[in-house]
């Protein structure tokens, strides 16, 4: 009986290919890290005894200890994939520090550069330019200053403010021209470029990329006359764009774990597969030729929504189950599932640091060796068989993916399962009719139209439990971000899954896990910590731009400036509780003070909104009486010596005390001076006023009216500030809304040098997230609420 499985118990997963896979993959991560030479050198002692193992084991074939044999191969394989996995991120990793390009890279050369497009162009936020996008391309020919041009197939990060470069298309090769810089490291980006022109288009992408530009252009035209929620998800579901996605209901998404909905995944790949799967059964299809029709879906679906890597990516997942189809064997899943990831990492060693690639493997094996056992589980106690697959398979994938989603988010959301299952009814009709809306858009608009209209219907139900499930109180735990908040959870879960299979401490986990939800909710109901009690003015972390916010009573507030991007203020507004905007105050014209306007209106009443006297620039002025008119508010001009009174806060303008012109910027040197008292606290808003406008006040205010216990300092901690100004004021403490990684410079170091020497406390939202500053005895004191948005954990 030695070595061989009992009749009735279920036969241990074959684990040979996993721990080659899983060796090979963190094999590559630790090579994008340390480099080549260290991970040549492990390789080479982990070659040697993988040797001397596979030696030992060949000359144990006859004996019969076929247990040991097995994790012995086991042992063998996870050798075997280290050393593949070193051999293949080395040669990458040679091939990345070219010397000539690194060179180039620290000294910031200028260069043109022949690139062919790798990936969609997307926005970056916070990145202190607006309008700034993120190419990812591969480098075909460089030429440096001197003329001297370089051939070299390497990565590249194209950093373009330019809108030309949104449209490219992947595949399409351009020239561009700008300045090398040297990368973040991590990956296998040899360096980045920063070009401020648009690109030289050099022919056209792939038919295939043609084809695909032009179904999802349709599918947007069909989507265009549904409501901006379910019309902007949509496409996000079918084909991963979420251009028109609103940011309210990505942060909804984001918040109840289902933003793996609005990226192209293995799932999509799943649907679209399962429902022309569903057809050859129908029609009595054979499994080699209903293998081949789901194959050809396959590479349908992929055209469709664009072969970018992480298409191709999620599509080798989804070809998983097909393989197991054809070959009539299911339990071939989990090695099919290990020998794709191990052609990926080797291919593209890149793949190892990629979290959408953790994301999708995890998820797949979460759904291979977890959900059967948990649904069988489930059926053996009376759950019938829909209900039991219902609950386990998101279970499983949430249970699985919680690790990553832990590292990149800092949280672990509470809501995310149940959520899940509540959208599983809704996933694969809203997918399915979209991907028929795409395909019948270049023949038939109107029937595209209005199978889009039809796919609206589960999208919208998406909407709602995502909207629900993000205003639950309770709905998220904090948790260590980085790879130790994934590692702990990690062991956290292994230590469970593999404990609760004793009835005795199964029984213990589910009424200690019961005990610490009733314990602990109600504790977390009644005191989140946010806000503080007693706060007096709140600096949300909004990226590069300014917004505050003063409680006027509960539920009300002032709100002063709004951000560059809708998202940021509304997420800081709904973690402040704040339903109604008694006032808006706008105290210049420029996009990174009222880019966010709309996110101040959203799903809130907004009584009025006071504005400078400058209406430069004209964008940023039409913007705002745009959202007052859209959400019926009063305009309110104003004038130095104002005072508005409202609840528990007072107001007085201070500047600017006369027009400004031919300063160094007149929209910021006319920028609303504010002085704010809640509480008896006295708050200095000095929005983006600079020396000259600060020059002014002083000289028509008295030193009194300028003191004030808080700064807001002006303009994100720029140098150019008034040291008379900042003399009469003396704040107790000093806050910087500045954004993360800007490349203006903010905040001066010489600035915060000097507001600390002169007593105050300093602090970035760009470190240090929300800054609430609270009444403390006869002071002030303030309370951070953590790692900004867009800030690395």
């Amino acid at each position: 009986m030695s070595g061989q499985p009992v009749l009735g118990e279920p036969t241990p997963p074959d684990l040979r290919l996993a721990g080659l896979a899983v060796a090979a993959w963190l094999t590559a991560l630790a090579g994008l890290h340390v480099g080549a030479r260290p991970l040549l050198l492990v390789a080479g002692v982990v070659a040697v005894l993988t040797a001397l193992s596979t030696v030992h084991l060949l000359g144990r074939l006859g004996q019969p200890r076929a247990v040991t044999r097995r994790y012995g191969w086991i042992a063998v394989a996870v050798g075997l994939g280290v050393v593949c996995g070193a051999a293949a991120t080395s040669a990458e990793l040679a091939v990345r520090d070219s010397p000539l390009i690194r060179a180039l890279s620290e000294a910031r050369a200028p260069v043109t550069a022949d690139l062919v497009v790798r990936d969609d162009p997307r926005s970056i936020r916070s990145a202190g330019r607006p309008g700034m996008l993120l190419v990812p391309a591969r480098l075909v020919r460089l030429t440096g200053p001197d003329g001297e041009r370089i051939h070299a197939s390497v990565r590249l990060l194209v950093l373009a403010t330019d809108p030309a470069w949104r449209g490219l298309l992947p595949g399409q090769r351009v020239a561009a021209e700008g300045r090398l810089g040297v990368p973040r490291g991590g990956d296998l980006t040899a360096a980045v470029l920063s070009t401020t022109g648009p690109p030289e288009r050099q022919g056209e992408p792939s038919w295939a990329q043609r084809v695909a530009g032009t179904l999802r252009a349709g599918l947007q035209r069909a989507c265009a006359p549904l409501p901006d929620a379910p019309g902007g998800l949509l496409p996000g579901l079918v084909v991963g764009d979420t251009s028109r996605l609103p940011p309210a209901v990505e942060e909804d998404f984001q918040a109840t774990g289902m933003t793996h909905l609005n990226a192209v995944s293995g799932s999509n790949v799943a649907i679209v597969v399962g429902a022309v799967l569903l057809l050859a059964r129908w029609a009595r299809a054979g499994p080699w030729l209903a293998a081949g029709l789901c194959g050809v879906a396959l590479v349908g679906f992929v055209i469709l929504v664009r072969p970018s890597p992480s298409v191709v990516r999620a599509a080798t997942m989804g070809a998983i189950g097909l393989a197991a189809l054809a070959a009539g064997r299911p339990r071939a899943a989990l090695p099919a599932l290990a020998a794709a990831i191990t052609v990926l990492v080797l291919v593209d060693p890149d793949l190892a640091g990629d979290a959408g690639f953790a994301l999708s493997v995890l998820a797949t094996g979460g759904l291979l060796l977890l959900a059967p056992r948990w649904r069988d589980g489930l059926r053996r106690r009376g759950v019938p068989s829909g209900l039991a697959e219902a609950l386990a398979v998101p279970a499983a994938a949430q249970v699985a993916c919680g690790p990553v989603v832990a590292a990149i988010s800092s949280t672990v959301s509470l809501v995310a399962v149940p959520a899940n299952l509540l959208a599983v009814p809704a996933i694969a009709p809203a997918t399915v009719l979209g991907v028929a809306a795409a395909v019948l858009s270049p023949v038939w608009p109107s029937g595209a139209e209005f199978v889009a209209w039809l796919a609206s219907w589960p999208a919208w139900w998406l909407v709602v439990i995502a909207r629900h499930g993000a205003r639950l109180p309770a709905g998220t735990l904090p948790w260590p971000g980085g790879a130790a908040g994934a590692l702990l959870l990690a062991g956290l879960t292994v230590a469970l899954l593999i404990a609760v299979r004793r009835p005795l401490v199964r029984r213990l986990v589910a009424v200690v896990a019961v005990a610490a939800l009733i314990g602990a909710l109600p504790v977390r109901l009644l005191a989140t910590g946010w806000p503080p009690p007693g706060w007096v003015v709140v600096a949300c972390a909004v990226g590069q731009g300014d917004a505050l916010v003063l409680p006027v009573a509960s539920g009300r507030a002032v709100v002063i400036d709004a951000g560059p991007e809708p998202g940021p203020v509304d997420a800081c507004l709904r973690r402040l509780r704040v339903r109604e905007v008694s006032l808006l105050v706008v105290s210049h014209f420029h996009a990174d003070h009222v880019g966010g306007v709309a996110g101040v209106f959203r799903g809130r009443r907004v009584a009025a909104v006071l504005t400078p006297p400058s209406t430069d620039p004209p964008a940023g002025r039409d913007a705002v009486h745009a959202a007052a008119a859209g959400g019926r508010a009063a305009l309110l001009g104003t004038t130095a010596g104002a005072r508005y009174p409202i609840g528990g806060v007072d107001l007085l303008v201070l500047g600017p005390p006369y027009p400004l012109t031919g300063t160094r910027s007149d929209p910021n040197n006319n920028s609303l001076i504010l002085r704010a008292t809640v509480a008896g606290v006295r708050i200095l808003l000095p929005g983006d006023a600079e020396t000259e406008e600060q020059h002014a006040v002083l000289t028509r205010v008295t030193p009194e009216q300028l003191r004030a216990d808080v700064l807001k300092v002006a303009h994100h901690g720029s140098a150019y500030q008034d040291e008379g100004f900042l003399d009469a004021v003396r704040p107790a403490v000093a806050l910087v809304p500045v954004g993360v990684g800007n490349t203006y410079g903010h905040p001066n170091p010489g600035l915060l040098a000097r507001l600390s020497k002169g007593g105050a406390r300093v602090l970035r939202t760009d470190t240090d997230g929300d800054l609430a500053v609270v009444r403390a005895g006869g002071g002030v004191a303030v309370v951070r609420r953590g790692v900004p948005p867009g800030r690395p954990p």
